[in-house]
């Protein structure tokens, strides 16, 4: 009937419209209370009480925003909102404000909202600050574009796109303004735009991937997979494509993709990596280099021949397939360790598993800091001493959820799932491959962390020998650090520090050299000054000098030469830098910026400052005594 709870509530408390509930109203009000808006009618606090709870339940629900998706749905909304806090007077960012009295109204009905309540605060903040940067650029130039429209009621796609591409406008949100205005949007001119820049994407991609095409396509039926339980079976060729084109035989040399009735190999999918190794036949020998959906082996010929029908035996690469293995199960640990450390709002946004290393992506709206990252390891560390049995099994997928088992959002499953558990620490949807027990994964260590996309996080990690032979580096690197401090690993962390204690001292007595010689220097300098229409002009080189030293015997050669305008220069790794400084009775006349301008245009740089002091580099030492000289006579000219 489209009847729903808010509508039922208005009629039980006797109002006539849904943000006159008591739950939208307390929420319109608090908003008002934020922005201080007096009217309690206006429309854009219910477009903001709406779009808060909408906004948190889907940031509790382990959405964040991001340019595809689910997550383009929340930027979208959360924008719409800043724009009608906008329209409102705000000049900050407001709406994350509004999570606890949302959390006020709502968290005892939904406790899960009011535990994640600083997570959606700190997300809300976050995309409000991102979108603040660009909100009032935008808006001046789609007023300015609407300014031109000169009685014309369509904004062009063109300035939709601009807006969307350069400022982080949805095109809903352009949408929205266009409607107040009476107008409306080439939205045919905004998919050209698009697509113009989606081909431009294309274009400048170099994959090219193999074609693999579908198995009804090739008309045959689904390999059975054999995988979880061997590496070696026993199949016959039902289809080949070489160059694109279905082909009964193959020749040694050939790259080809074989398709088989039965196999062994893993094709890339869930993040893990396609299986590699060989298929050996009575007269011919395939290399298997990677493993795609069909599964289609991907390789060539190495030796012989092999045609459609023959019978052969599949070899996966066994250790590869372990590596591998280490590393996915090290995944599921990892993840379980990351909500444990992080938090329960971390869910997966992708991974990738081989057998030299695993990545594994997780929403997270900060850095993971290094103590963080050290409880992570050892979590994950401890449960592979352990040595928890893998334990694998086919259920249906309520089954399974009502287990605990965690499922990655959004993902699509049938009404059969194959759940991995490991122990009482992590339980997971996962159709890969894994070890028997976690303690065949021997070691586990992450090698970086680091951000790559708004509220996405990534570890990197190996295992196993991966890790044996990391620590190994680290080990090497440490002694070659001692040997250099001349002591042994144990006392290279104090000799390091004494070291740089040292350097510190050193660079503080250079710098005081530095400062005393440029003290003698700018005596020297104030008696070469030159007397122009009665004010001192100075143009000379200091050598050996930085910019410091420059700007402080600057300042003491006007404190000195009373009414002057000077210009000071050094050369430093080949670049020329250079000051200017002129007295205030001469800005009006000899603007420093010009003056300092005037020289760096002839050692092929520019500068700029204040009317009184200014700054520039060059990249041509060669004209600089020329520049020097030439700026008496350029003084003269503007006084």
């Amino acid at each position: 009937t489209g009847m729903g709870l808010e509508r039922i509530a208005a009629v039980m408390q006797g109002v006539h419209s849904n943000y006159d509930i008591d739950l939208f109203r307390a929420l319109t009000e608090a908003a008002a209370a934020v922005l201080g808006v007096q009217d309690k009618k206006n429309k854009s606090l219910n477009v903001i009480a709406d779009h808060i709870r909408s906004c948190a339940f889907l940031i509790v629900d382990g959405v964040l925003p991001s340019n595809e998706g689910r997550g383009y749905v929340l930027r979208r909304i959360i924008r719409r909102a800043a724009r009608h806090g906008n329209l409102l007077g705000a000049t900050e960012p407001f709406f994350h404000k509004l999570v606890a009295p949302l959390v006020k109204e709502m968290g005892s009905a939904y406790p899960e909202l009011a535990k994640a309540q600083t997570q959606v605060e700190r997300a809300l903040r976050q995309e409000e600050e991102r979108f603040a940067e660009t909100l009032n650029t935008g808006l001046r130039i789609l007023e300015d574009d609407i300014a031109k429209l000169k009685g014309k009621k369509v904004i062009p796609g063109d300035t939709v796109f601009r807006l969307y591409d350069t400022y982080g406008f949805p095109a809903d949100l352009t949408a929205d303004i266009a409607r107040e205005r009476g107008l409306t949007l080439d939205m045919d001119g905004f998919e050209r735009e698009m697509e113009q820049q989606r081909s431009r994407a294309r274009e400048a991609s170099s994959f090219k991937a193999a074609t693999v095409v579908s198995l009804e396509d090739l008309g045959i039926k689904p390999a059975t997979f054999t995988g979880y339980e061997t590496v070696s079976d026993e199949a016959r060729i039902t289809a080949i494509r070489a160059n694109d084109q279905d082909v009964q035989a193959l020749q040694a040399g050939q790259e080809a993709i074989i398709y088989l009735d039965r196999t062994p190999f893993y094709a890339e999918s869930g993040g893990q990596a396609g299986d590699q190794g060989r298929l050996v036949a009575a007269h011919g020998t395939f290399d298997v280099q990677d493993t795609q959906k069909g599964p289609a082996h991907i390789g060539r010929l190495i030796s012989g021949t092999l045609k459609v029908g023959d019978k052969l035996r599949c070899e996966v690469n066994d250790s590869r397939r372990r590596a591998t293995a280490n590393n996915h199960s090290a995944t599921h640990l990892l993840h379980a360790a990351l909500r444990q450390v992080l938090g329960t709002h971390v869910t997966q946004k992708g991974s990738l598993v081989n057998a030299e290393r695993l990545r594994f992506d997780f929403t997270h709206p900060e850095p993971v800091t290094h103590t963080q990252l050290e409880e992570i390891e050892r979590l994950v560390n401890a449960r592979i001493r352990t040595n928890d049995a893998v334990q694998t099994r086919v259920m249906p997928v309520k089954e399974a959820m009502a287990a605990g088992a965690m499922a990655l959002f959004g993902e699509k499953y049938g009404d059969e799932v194959r759940v991995v558990g490991m122990g009482d620490f992590s339980t997971e949807l996962c159709g890969g491959t894994h070890v028997q027990r976690t303690g065949d994964i021997g070691l586990f260590k992450i090698a970086s962390e680091g951000g790559v996309a708004s509220g996405v996080r990534r570890i990197e990690a190996v295992t196993g020998e991966g890790a044996f032979e990391a620590m190994r580096e680290t080990e090497q690197r440490l002694a070659a650090i001692a040997e250099l401090v001349r002591g042994n690993r144990d006392e290279a962390p104090r000799k390091v520090e004494q070291l740089l204690s040292r350097l510190k001292g050193l660079e503080k007595e250079i710098e005081t050299l530095r400062q005393k010689l440029a003290s003698g220097q700018g005596g020297d300098l104030s008696s070469q000054a030159m007397d122009v229409k009665g004010a001192k002009v100075l143009a000379a080189r200091i050598e050996g000098a930085d910019v410091k030293t420059l700007r402080d015997t600057l300042d003491k050669l006007k404190d000195k030469l009373q009414s002057a305008a000077i210009v000071l220069a050094a050369v430093q790794d080949g670049k020329v830098v250079l000051v200017a400084g002129v007295t205030k009775d001469l800005t009006a006349k000899v603007p420093a910026g010009e003056l300092v301008n005037q020289v760096a245009m002839k050692v092929g740089g520019k500068g700029g400052g204040r009317a009184d002091m200014a700054q520039a580099g060059g990249t041509d030492p060669g004209p600089l005594d020329g520049a020097l000289a030439a700026v008496p006579d350029w003084v003269a000219s503007r006084l």
